[in-house]
């Protein structure tokens, strides 16, 4: 291979599989330093030039010039060194023209070695790269396989691969192979098998960039998704807020006829959305909260300690709690207050003395 097909390869290579020509020519320097380090007895003192715009590749070796010859690796006699450069001096250095070509099979096999992993280390920079970019983000992915034993998906993120574990998947959903899903991006690890994203669509923050995604006023910071709680699969509650007056922060994340919520509804596979405006007023945000119960009174039992008591309709009980408490729970994470429901009947004595 001759010097234009070399950096021709390296140019189809960077194409193909997105690595520099730069970054490639390192290694392939690097692994000349170390072929140079193998033959000449340790002498690491090399010179290399790659300029892929004039398809020149020089490699020297350096030399220091002495009268005797005692480690030909490291010196060499003035006669040679002069045939090499004419104005030299013992003790001067003089660089040898190398062909790398006549390294050795061993030098030549430590070179495709370096280079590999040259490789291999830019794909894991580039996938660091590409996740670290998209990080607490929302992406749309493509499911490459499914493990028929764990249930993972294997899905594609642009060039980078990772995992979708059962348990960020949502409910009983089914991901077939070649499906177009989205994804939050939770976190970012690099480990020694390379970089890692962690996913999910079970995650939060999931819904709430869904909600970005479909409601221009969110994008646009007209209203401010202020908290959300989710059982994934099942009911998510999320509580918006916008100053301005005029807008109305529930309206515009439901959309007209609900259009809005039902696009995310239908993302979700179903799962229940209560939207329900945020309020500082933490009586009027734990009533709020609590929907679709009616609540008839909020009272602060202890403000520092964030713990109130609901009193509602003896009908709405059940409502209020939610199927084995998950209403209370999710008004409970959503307004991170301790909520203790009671009946407007007093039916639990709770006006009683003890």
């Amino acid at each position: 291979m001759n010097n234009k097909e070399m950096f021709d390869a390296l140019a189809l290579l960077e194409k193909e599989k997105g690595i520099s020509v730069e970054t490639m020519i390192a290694q392939i320097s690097k692994a000349i330093v170390i072929a140079c380090k193998n033959n000449f007895g340790g002498n690491e003192d090399v010179d290399i030039e790659m300029n892929p715009e004039k398809n020149s590749f020089d490699v020297k070796i350096n030399k220091t010039v002495v009268e005797d010859v005692l480690d030909s690796n490291y010196e060499i006699s003035l006669e040679d060194a002069q045939k090499i450069k004419k104005k030299v001096a013992v003790g001067d250095k003089v660089g040898i023209p190398l062909n790398p070509k006549n390294l050795g099979r061993i030098a030549v096999q430590t070179a495709r070695s370096v280079i590999r992993q040259g490789i291999r280390d830019g794909e894991k920079g580039q996938m660091l790269a590409e996740f670290q970019s998209r990080q607490q983000e929302l992406v749309t992915a493509t499911v490459e396989r499914i493990d028929p034993v764990s249930g993972a998906a294997t899905i594609k993120i642009g060039k980078a691969e990772t995992i979708l574990p059962k348990s960020e998947q949502i409910g009983e959903e089914i991901l077939k192979e070649g499906d177009h899903v989205k994804v939050y991006i939770v976190d970012v690890k690099n480990s020694d098998r390379g970089p890692r994203a962690i996913i999910s669509r079970t995650h939060p923050e999931f819904v709430k960039r869904l909600f970005e995604t479909e409601v221009p006023e969110i994008f646009d910071g007209i209203v401010e998704i202020k908290s959300v709680s989710r059982e994934a699969g099942s009911r998510t509650k999320m509580a918006v807020y916008s100053s301005d007056e005029t807008i109305d922060a529930v309206g515009s994340c439901i959309g007209t006829k609900g259009a809005r919520v039902n696009t995310i509804v239908e993302e979700l596979g179903g799962e229940k959305i209560d939207i329900v405006e945020w309020s500082d007023d933490p009586e009027k945000f734990v009533a709020a909260a609590l929907s679709p119960a009616t609540v008839c009174k909020v009272e602060v039992e202890d403000l520092e300690g964030k713990a109130c008591k609901v009193t509602v309709p003896d009908n709405q009980l059940s409502l209020a709690i939610g199927n084995k408490g998950q209403n209370a729970r999710l008004a409970a994470k959503l307004t991170g207050w301790k909520i203790d429901i009671r009946p407007e009947s007093g039916f639990f004595g709770e006006d009683e003395d003890e």
